[in-house]
């Protein structure tokens, strides 16, 4: 097992080598950090670039920002600049980086200046980091320069040191990514008389700058915070080299502390003393804690004590980490190599002093493998528990339904043995006593193990070892026997129950393994936010065994505002003040709150923040019974992993949401244009008329001749139903969209139908010949009459508008038992095959260039719309002959005919009509 375990140690870790191949296939990333605006970064990204370019490296200029300095320019010459996006927003012309022309070009190295810069609307990409992940994605280097208050984590660091909110900021991340950071410093003073020799900002800003922004104090914290996160970047960058090539450390480069929780009432003060150590060094931490297979033999008050010393840990700001093993010094050791801890600190072992001696302390294992690794112990006092008070816990909660029977089967199996004493060889018989011990340790745990193996030996001494039905040993030979024989009981019992608890820790594991799973299945499945929200809090109730709700805030309130309960199992309406406060906290905070953590513990609700890293939504809710101990750190990491996952199938059906009411919206954008539009023109148009006739009427009516004031009075009534025409159809069409609409139905002569519509329709018809064809025995129509003319007369109207002067229009009527077909056909230009279908759309009008004619485009829309409602429908054809012409051609349903009319037809009567 040590070899094994050594050889592991010896493998680099498999996450850092999946890491390192991943940035592999990207670019580099090189970022210039500085301090405070004017230090130089991009002078000295525009130097480096020239080494590059020397050392025979393709380089070319994205973009680059000199703000009017001179030598900055003038580093410019000798690069290739690429052309620039140019983007017009708000009446002004802006130059972004052509990420597009950057890729077409696939450089080896790009220059990106001012990497938290914001794009302007209607880029590819918000934000230009967004657009350099995209260039390093197709394996081109990048340099580019940041300041550090453009640092998210920063922002607020920096706008109470300088009392300046920077609003431009990249993530954390990002800074994470780059493969390399070079800090760009200046002391001060230096920088502030590069400020007053107007190299930064003109004079009058340059001014206001140095009593602001730019006080000494203000600089040199500015310094600090940048050296600081060079610092951290560099100190990971080196841990994933360890990791990678499987270093053992330390390397005691920078002090790292480790802090080793266990079941021990000391666990509060190694908590804070090994955060007074890491805060003094000014050192991250970590605080660890090795889950052996005893751990579900724990009692319950050492599993609180634990649970609260990680609470506190992470609390204190530490890096809390729970791995699973059975050699805990060495897995300590293992962890702290691979995280390159300089110093473990631990609490003195609570056992007895003969049990140390015998089996050694942890420190002692520590020291012994922990070579370079300084350790630190943590003493008892008076507070802390005696070695009886201890074990009297962690036996207490040992319940007597496995005690019992484990020695009736230890008792039992024994018995057997005896009564089949004389069938069996002597030698056999310890064996097959043992066989009850480790049935007993495999069903009933270590506790079970340990009484029948005691049961088992006394059972053994009493029936078989002389004399016989009595616990006296007269041979010493015997004595070696029940000794030997009491030793490898306990040692196969324990084995047999360590194997077990393992074999339960694995099925708990992959218990929890198998909920995530179907949890994310569940909430993949669910597309709507409610039916999401109902699924986290069934899944969260059944595998908590708890209450659980989600609460959010609601979409009318601002960030400002309450949550409130949005889905909750048991059904819940309301929750106490305390509640509501914890749940607040968890929301704004984004840390936990509630019962079981430091913030408001009284409370019944344990809350964890449901967010994203582009937003909070909300704080998941659970309420355990009274009687339920605390969290352990399993249970804990399935509940934030749950958490985890809820948060982002919300935010997913969030975005949904969002991008069906972009979409909803660009729809209500396209259609208002195009009704201002055409309300503009075709509306507009006839008002003209109609205004300029009334206007000669009146100005001129003594000039005018009968004939031409009767002309001028033609085209003002023209032009005014021409007007009505186009307010119908708004009219109508917006009682279609609103439903309003409703067909009154009545039976119809098709034919006189026809013949109605196109006298009503021979004004718009003026100049062509319409031509009628009616099929013979044509049945009765179920329809609205007045629909159904107006769909006709729209039809004809169309036809007229699209033909020339003189041209026939042709209608036939025919039926083939279940449907009557109307076609319309002119002799127009014709449609183009592409736009057939799109003619049907409201607003929408085929491109004709200069001899467009007037219309709204909506005629053929309302058609379909009112067609539909009858259960028929409408489609064109083009083009109908010689490569011109349109066929419009409706369909209508024919219902079974009433009586009344079938006795009436062979007569030869007319038939009546709605």
């Amino acid at each position: 097992m040590a070899e094994d375990r050594s050889d592991r140690d010896s493998r680099p870790s498999p996450d850092a080598l999946l890491q390192a191949a991943t940035q592999e296939k990207r670019g580099r990333l090189n970022v210039f950090l500085g301090a405070a605006p004017g230090v130089g970064k991009t002078y000295a990204m525009l130097e480096a670039a020239h080494v590059r370019q020397r050392e025979g490296v393709d380089v070319v200029v994205g973009v680059v920002e000199t703000h009017g300095r001179q030598e900055t320019a003038d580093l410019l010459r000798g690069l290739e600049q690429l052309p620039q996006r140019r983007v017009a927003y708000r009446d002004r012309v802006f130059n972004e980086l052509d990420v597009d022309e950057v890729l077409k070009r696939r450089p080896q190295l790009v220059l990106v200046d001012e990497l938290a810069h914001t794009n302007v609307p209607g880029s590819r990409h918000d934000k230009r980091y967004q657009d350099i992940e995209e260039i390093r994605a197709a394996g081109i280097d990048v340099y580019t320069a940041l300041n550090i208050q453009h640092l998210e984590s920063l922002n607020d660091v920096v706008a109470q040191i300088t009392r300046v909110k920077v609003r431009e900021t990249v993530p954390d991340s990002v800074l994470a990514q780059a493969d390399t950071i070079e800090v760009i410093d200046l002391p001060p003073e230096d920088l502030i008389k590069r400020l007053k020799e107007g190299k930064v900002y003109v004079p009058d800003q340059a001014a206001r700058a140095v009593h602001h922004f730019f006080a000494p104090g203000n600089l040199t914290a500015l310094r600090e915070l940048a050296l600081r996160k060079a610092a951290d970047q560099v100190d990971s960058q080196m841990l994933s080299y360890m990791q990678s090539h499987a270093i053992a450390g330390p390397w005691p480069t920078r002090d790292r502390i480790m802090a080793c929780i266990s079941p021990s009432p000391l666990m509060p003060r190694l908590v804070r003393t090994a955060r007074r150590i890491a805060e003094r060094r000014k050192a991250p931490w970590i605080a660890l804690y090795i889950e052996t297979p005893a751990h579900d033999r724990l009692s319950d008050k050492e599993k609180t004590q634990i649970n609260r010393a990680l609470t506190l840990a992470e609390e204190f700001g530490a890096e809390v980490v729970t791995v699973a093993g059975s050699n805990v010094p060495g897995e300590i050791i293992r962890q702290a190599r691979q995280r390159n801890v300089t110093e473990i600190v631990v609490a003195r072992s609570h056992r007895s002093r003969l049990v140390n001696r015998l089996r050694g302390t942890l420190t002692d294992r520590l020291v012994e493998l922990g070579d370079g690794i300084n350790i630190h112990v943590i003493t008892g006092s008076s507070d802390a528990e005696s070695w009886f008070e201890v074990m009297r816990d962690r036996f207490a909660g040992v319940s007597l339904a496995g005690l019992i029977p484990a020695a009736a089967i230890a008792f039992g199996v024994t018995g057997l043995v005896k009564l089949a004493e004389d069938w069996l060889p002597g030698s056999s018989i310890p064996l097959l006593i043992l066989v009850g011990v480790l049935f007993s340790s495999l069903r009933y745990g270590h506790s079970a193990a340990v009484l029948s193996s005691v049961v088992a030996v006394l059972g053994y001494n009493f029936l078989f070892l002389q004399p016989l039905y009595t616990f006296t040993i007269a041979n010493a030979e015997n004595i070696y026997t029940f000794f030997v024989f009491l030793a490898v009981a306990l040692i196969t019992s324990n084995l047999t129950a360590r194997i077990r608890a393992q074999a339960e820790a694995a099925r708990v594991r992959e218990a929890r393994t198998a909920s995530l799973y179907d949890f994310s299945r569940m909430v993949t499945g669910a597309a709507a936010e409610d039916d999401i929200l109902w699924a986290v809090v069934h899944h969260v109730t059944a595998i908590s065994k708890a209450q659980s709700l989600v609460m959010m805030p609601d979409r009318m309130i601002e960030d400002g505002g309450r949550l409130g309960i949005r889905a909750a199992y048991p059904p819940e309406d309301q929750i106490d003040d305390k509640a509501k406060i914890a749940a607040d906290w968890a929301w704004e905070k984004g840390e936990p709150a509630g019962r079981g953590t430091g913030t408001l513990p009284s409370s019944d609700w344990l809350f964890l923040p449901l967010r994203t890293a582009e937003r909070k939504l909300g704080a998941l809710g659970i309420r355990f019974p009274d009687d339920r101990p605390a969290l352990g750190p399993d249970e804990r990491r399935l509940l934030d992993a749950l958490a985890g996952q809820a948060a982002l199938a919300i935010e997913r059906s969030l975005l949904n949401r969002d991008v069906e009411e972009a979409r909803v919206l660009a729809e209500t954008e396209k259609l208002r244009s195009a009704l201002l539009s055409s309300i503009s023109h075709d509306l507009r148009t006839p008002l003209a008329s109609i205004i300029g006739g009334v206007s000669s009427l009146m100005n001129f009516d003594s000039r005018l001749d009968d004939r031409g004031r009767s002309e001028l009075l033609q085209t003002v009534r023209d032009e005014a139903e021409r007007l009505n025409r186009f307010v119908g159809n708004l009219l109508d069409m917006t009682k279609i969209e609103a439903g309003a609409m409703q067909p009154r139905l009545d039976w119809v002569d098709p034919e006189e139908l026809v013949a109605t519509a196109v006298k009503r329709a021979s004004p718009l018809t003026h100049g062509h010949d319409i031509r009628i064809e009616v099929a013979p025995e044509m049945p009765l129509l179920r329809v609205d009459y007045i629909l159904i003319e107006q769909v006709l007369i729209n039809l004809l109207d169309n036809a007229a508008k699209y033909s020339s002067k003189g041209s026939p229009v042709d209608v036939r009527l025919r039926h083939d038992g279940s449907h009557v077909m109307l076609t319309v056909t002119d002799s127009g230009s014709g449609i183009p095959a592409a736009e057939l279908e799109q003619v049907f759309d409201m607003f929408y009008r085929v491109k004709a260039g200069d001899r467009q004619v007037a219309g709204t485009g909506l005629g053929l829309s309302i058609c379909r719309s009112i067609l539909k409602a009858h259960g028929g429908e409408i489609r064109a054809e083009s083009p109908v002959r010689d490569g011109r012409g349109t066929r419009m051609i409706v369909t209508l349903p024919v219902e079974e005919q009433p009586a009344l009319f079938d006795e009436a037809r062979p007569g030869g009567e007319t038939m009546p009509h709605g």
